[in-house]
C-alpha cells in the first residue's frame, strides 16, 4: 500500500501544474487548503456513514476517495508519505502498530488552534 500512496503522491505533485480545466486535482489544489480540508472531511464522513449502514462496497470506494483527498492535503502541507511511514514505524516500536498513540503521554499545555473553514466563516458573518 505504501507504494500505491507514494505513486499517488507523485502524480498529485505533477498535477499541481496541470490545467485546472482538465485536471480535477489541479482545480482542487488551486481552490486552497480550506477546500482540500473540507473535501477530506466529507470523504471521511461518507466512509463512516457507509460503514454504519453496512455498505462494504461503498466503504471501499469512499476509502479510496479519502486516501486521494488525504494525499492532496499532504502535498499542499508539504508532508511526504515517507514522513507518515516513519511516524507509523516509530509508533509501532513504542506501542505496537495496532495501538493508537496515547494522548496524555504527549500532550503539552498548548492547545491546537481551531480554524474555521471558509464556508463556515461566510455563514457566521451574516
Amino acid at each position: 500500500m505504501n507504494d500505491s500512496l507514494e505513486r499517488l503522491y507523485e502524480q498529485v505533485i505533477e498535477a499541481k501544474s496541470a490545467d485546472p480545466a482538465i485536471s480535477r486535482t489541479a482545480k482542487l489544489m488551486r481552490a486552497g487548503r480550506s477546500k482540500m480540508a473540507k473535501k477530506l472531511a466529507e470523504e471521511a464522513i461518507e466512509v463512516v456513514i457507509d460503514a454504519m449502514n453496512g455498505e462494504t462496497e461503498a466503504v471501499v470506494r469512499e476509502s479510496a476517495d479519502l486516501f486521494y483527498n488525504l494525499v492532496v492535503l499532504w502535498a499542499e502541507a508539504g508532508v511526504h508519505p515517507e514522513d507518515v511511514w516513519a511516524e507509523m514505524a516509530r509508533r509501532e516500536r513504542l506501542f505496537g502498530l495496532a495501538e493508537k498513540l496515547p494522548k496524555k503521554q504527549f500532550e503539552t499545555n498548548s492547545r491546537r488552534k481551531v480554524v474555521l473553514l471558509e464556508a463556515r466563516r461566510k455563514n457566521r458573518r451574516r
